[in-house]
């Protein structure tokens, strides 16, 4: 690989990056310092991952299609410039999908999910999470649908770029496999901080472990599996649960 195209190449992940995940790290960077300034502190806020965009529901419905939209097409870029150098989905483990995915997705899902949810717990009693509202959309016809299209966008979105594409690339660029998993951790827990630093933690130690799997693998079903099941559990859970139980913030 000749310098030029190592230069390329180191160009190329830094624009998509700014386009997608790296820009919203900086932007939660801020968010957490702004609420650790706020009189409140973290513990203070409250931030909604699915809010309504507009008091019309068609109009709504359309702002939360475009968020979706907006997350595949972050997807979809970096399938493309993988695919453009020779890379396609096949070669990231996006091969036709097995039961075996399924189970190994299951199993991800519950090994990260129950911790990820008792870490929240823990953190927003000490005072160091925000408070999640997983969704604050309207009681629409469409609601439920928006939610799942919005976990399995935000899985597709988040496993293709932070895992298959960025892990990839640098693989190509010549970085180690610890070197790589970490990179790619810290980029997942980064744009997790807005939850508070518990949320970035959390993440990190997830991006730890999908990347891993992925590196040992190299199936990427099952993390798009496992995030999906999680972001469903959560954004259709707290709709079901808010309210009745006295342990949900």
């Amino acid at each position: 690989m000749s310098e030029r195209d190592r230069f390329g190449l180191r160009v190329e992940i830094v624009i998509v990056l700014l386009v997608t995940f790296g820009l919203s790290g900086i932007s939660a960077g801020l968010a957490l310092l702004d609420s650790a300034l706020s009189p409140g502190g973290v513990g203070g806020r409250t931030v909604a991952l699915n809010a309504s965009r507009s008091n019309n529901s068609f109009l709504d419905l359309l702002f939360q299609l475009v968020g979706v939209t907006r997350l595949l097409a972050w997807a979809a870029l970096g399938l493309y410039l993988l695919w453009r150098s020779g890379i396609g989905p096949k070669l990231i483990g996006l091969a036709r999908i097995r039961r075996g995915d399924v189970v190994a997705g299951l199993a991800l899902a519950a090994v990260i999910g129950l911790p990820g949810l008792a870490l929240y717990l823990v953190a927003h009693a000490m005072g160091v999470s925000v408070t999640i509202v997983p969704s604050s959309l309207s009681e629409h016809w469409w609601r439920l649908p928006v939610l799942i299209l919005s976990a399995c966008a935000n899985s597709v979105a988040e496993e293709v770029l932070v895992v298959g594409y960025l892990i990839t690339r640098l693989r190509r660029l010549g970085w180690s496999e610890n070197s790589s998993l970490a990179a790619s951790a810290l980029l997942r827990g980064s744009y997790h901080l807005y939850q508070g630093i518990g949320g970035g933690l959390g993440n990190i130690v997830m991006g730890l472990v999908f990347g891993r799997y992925w590196q040992r693998t190299n199936r990427l079903w099952p993390l798009i599996l496992a995030h999906a099941t999680i972001d469903v559990v959560a954004y259709i859970g707290y709709s079901v649960l808010r309210g009745r139980v006295g342990w949900l913030p």
